[in-house]
């Protein structure tokens, strides 16, 4: 056993004992394989929806929102799904070229544009594969409060420390651009 002499000599200029800076240079490792664990499990989310459906992330939560039925209009959808009204209506514009959505002017205020579901567009969002945040939402909220807080804090940091912390995000887990679709 060393004595605290020892242990005192062994001190790093950063404050660290030896054994702990090697500890330490290991836990980076570990950080960026779980990052690379999560990206590459939205990826292949976002590949299964696809394929499964011929449809986005961003699309499916649009066409879960239009047939709610509590929103009629891309500015009320926007702000549900936490999407700019223009990235909505770039969405909303390919939904209905391709039959899922329909749109109709507001017979009361014409500057309104209401939207639906079409039969295709509810047969095809029944059918969808459940949203990968769907499945994290349901676990994260069983969670205990303070091990949410934790995982809150540890992801704020994350992206501090990834320089992504003032980078604007949707809390949609999908890869790529959510405008993009499949042909």
């Amino acid at each position: 056993m060393r004595s605290s002499l020892a242990l005192n000599a062994t001190v790093m200029e950063s404050g660290r004992y030896e054994g702990e800076q090697q500890m330490n240079e290991d836990k980076h490792y570990e950080v960026i394989e779980a990052i690379r664990r999560i990206i590459r499990a939205t990826d292949v989310h976002s590949r299964r929806l696809v394929k499964e459906s011929g449809l986005t992330s961003a699309q499916i939560l649009i066409m879960h929102a239009i047939g709610s039925e509590r929103f009629h209009n891309t500015s009320k959808i926007a702000e549900e799904v936490s999407l700019s009204q223009a990235t909505v209506t770039n969405i909303v514009e390919r939904l209905e070229l391709r039959g899922l959505i329909m749109r109709q002017r507001d017979q009361r205020d014409k500057r309104k544009v209401n939207l639906w579901l079409s039969d295709k567009g509810r047969e095809v969002i029944n059918n969808a594969p459940r949203l990968l945040q769907q499945h994290f939402v349901e676990r994260f909220d069983r969670l205990d409060t303070w091990e949410q807080h934790m995982i809150v804090a540890s992801l704020q940091r994350v992206a501090l420390l990834m320089d992504a912390h003032d980078l604007d995000a949707s809390p949609i887990l999908d890869v790529g651009l959510l405008t993009s679709h499949p042909e």
